[in-house]
C-alpha cells in the first residue's frame, strides 16, 4: 500500500493557515469534506474522534511529523491527507519538538487491517529524514502528490 493509494490529492494543503493542533487537525478534516468525503454534520463528529485519539497520546511521532488518525462510520474506505506547515506546530510530539508534516488518516472502523497498514506505511516513509525534508520544501499540491507517487513503502 503506498501513501498514493488513500491519500487524497485533492485536500493535500502544503501550506497550513492553523497554526493549533485542534486547528491543524479542523484544517485538514475540511478539506477532505470539501473534496465531498464527507456531509457537513459529519465534520465535527470526525474532528471531535481524532481529538479524543490525541487525548490517549500524542500522534506526533518525532522529528517534525505527525500522524493523527481514527476510525470512523463516517467514510467507506481509507482516506487520508497531507499538510505541510512553514512554521511548525506544537503537537506535544514525543521529542517535544514542532511538527512540520502531518498526514491525517481516516478509515472505516470494520477495516482495522487496512488502517494499520497505512499506519505502517506513513511511519516507514516519515522516517527517511530526506523523504520528509523534501515534503516541507514542496510549496504546491502537485509537488506533494508527485513527492507521494514516488514514496516506496
Amino acid at each position: 500500500m503506498r501513501m498514493s493509494d488513500f491519500v487524497v490529492r485533492e485536500s493535500i494543503i502544503p501550506e497550513l493557515a492553523a497554526t493549533s493542533k485542534e486547528g491543524v487537525i479542523r484544517e485538514m478534516v475540511e478539506s477532505l469534506r470539501a473534496a465531498g468525503y464527507f456531509k457537513g454534520g459529519e465534520l465535527e463528529d470526525v474532528i471531535k474522534a481524532i481529538l479524543k485519539r490525541e487525548m490517549l497520546g500524542s500522534t506526533g511521532i518525532g522529528r517534525g511529523v505527525a500522524i493523527p488518525h481514527t476510525k470512523h462510520s463516517s467514510v467507506d474506505r481509507l482516506i487520508g491527507t497531507v499538510a505541510v506547515s512553514r512554521t511548525g506546530v506544537d503537537f506535544k510530539s514525543v521529542d517535544g519538538e514542532p511538527v512540520f508534516v502531518l498526514v491525517l488518516l481516516i478509515s472505516p472502523q470494520d477495516r482495522p487491517g487496512d488502517h494499520l497498514r497505512a499506519l505502517e506505511n506513513v511511519a516507514r516513509c516519515m522516517r527517511d529524514d530526506v523523504f520528509v525534508r523534501a515534503l516541507r520544501n514542496c510549496t504546491t499540491r502537485d509537488s506533494i502528490w508527485s513527492l507521494l507517487e514516488e514514496a516506496t513503502p
